[in-house]
């Protein structure tokens, strides 16, 4: 497991210093949004909702938003000045009984690890507060935030258990509440005779999440049976449909250079750099000689077989100006 969280545990004039760690974990089955047809991710960009410009990380602040639609603007720096008088500590306010904090109060529990120099510290609260039968109530500063937690004994180690403010918790307002219901003598006696059926000591380990494992069987049946797609490298661009002519018109002549034999024409040094795939353009031209309709492709030039003015007539009559300035170049 791997610390969260380090600092220490103030016990009036005692100071353990502890590690936190996730006492839970989650086992979802977990997911990327991906494209239907070749499975390749889908990635989202951060974007200013006025004029859709993507925004830097450095440049994003939180925004409060007030009742006449105005925002105030918050950045790092005014967070930094909050006063946050718990975020190394784990200031133990008051022992409660346990039995007095409402499951509803608990959000997420960690594990207390003591840190070097805090074992014996640590034992001393882990056992005082297992005689007592009491909770310790603390704050503690976690992710730039206050919380109300309580300190318990599970087994041998000590467990921190994050709990949300009282004015978190929401008031039950329901129309049923107000209503005057009957229950009668005899079917509370059935209800009581059915809970007794039913009960026993705790224990959830018999029980596993059906819709996970259902979700697994499905996933583990397309392996086996090769029902799988290999995404696309990233970075990666697929060539899209306006410009596939284009593109195959640039492969043809990057074919005919290719079979050329070397020294054909009046060039006598080495050869020069093929020419770039053409881009194909509005006006029916592109570079390097090679037209939207696949003509001009003898227009590259500059490979020393001594076809550039030549190329640049054909480029010109097929593809347009620009075509025929390629294949002089």
């Amino acid at each position: 497991m791997r610390s969260i969280w380090k600092g220490a545990i103030s016990f009036g004039l005692v100071r353990i210093p502890v590690r936190l760690y996730p006492a839970t974990e989650d086992r979802d089955v977990s997911f990327h949004q991906v494209r239907r047809w070749d499975g390749s991710r889908i990635r989202y960009k951060r974007v200013a909702a006025a004029d859709g410009v993507e925004v830097p990380y450095s440049e994003v602040a939180k925004g409060y938003e007030l009742p006449s639609g105005e925002t105030v603007v918050l950045t790092d720096d005014d967070f930094a000045n909050l006063p946050l008088p718990t975020s190394h500590t784990i200031d133990v306010l008051e022992f409660v009984p346990l039995a007095q904090v409402d499951p509803i109060y608990y959000a997420r529990s960690y594990y207390i690890e003591p840190d070097r120099g805090g074992v014996r510290s640590y034992v001393l609260l882990r056992d005082a507060l297992g005689r007592s039968g009491r909770v310790a109530l603390v704050k503690i500063a976690l992710r730039q935030r206050e919380q109300l937690a309580t300190l318990r004994i599970r087994g041998d180690v000590l467990v921190l258990s994050t709990m949300v403010w009282p004015d978190e918790v929401r008031r039950p307002d329901f129309p049923f509440l107000d209503e005057e219901v009957n229950v009668g003598p005899q079917e509370l006696v059935m209800a009581q005779t059915l809970i007794e059926s039913l009960s026993d000591d705790f224990d959830p380990t018999p029980y596993t999440d059906g819709y996970r494992q259902a979700l697994q069987a499905v996933i583990d049946a397309k392996v086996s049976g090769s029902d799988v797609v290999t995404p696309p490298v990233e970075g990666e661009t697929a060539t899209s449909a306006d410009d596939l002519v284009a593109v195959l018109a640039a492969s043809v002549a990057q074919a005919h250079r290719d079979r050329q034999p070397t020294g054909a024409g009046r060039g006598t040094g080495p050869a020069a750099p093929a020419a770039r795939p053409a881009v194909s353009g509005t006006d029916g031209g592109a570079t390097d000689g090679v037209g939207t309709d696949g003509a001009g492709v003898d227009g590259a030039a500059g490979n020393g077989n001594g076809n550039g003015r030549q190329g640049a007539r054909n480029g010109k009559r097929a593809g347009g100006p620009r075509a025929g300035a390629a294949g002089r170049r």
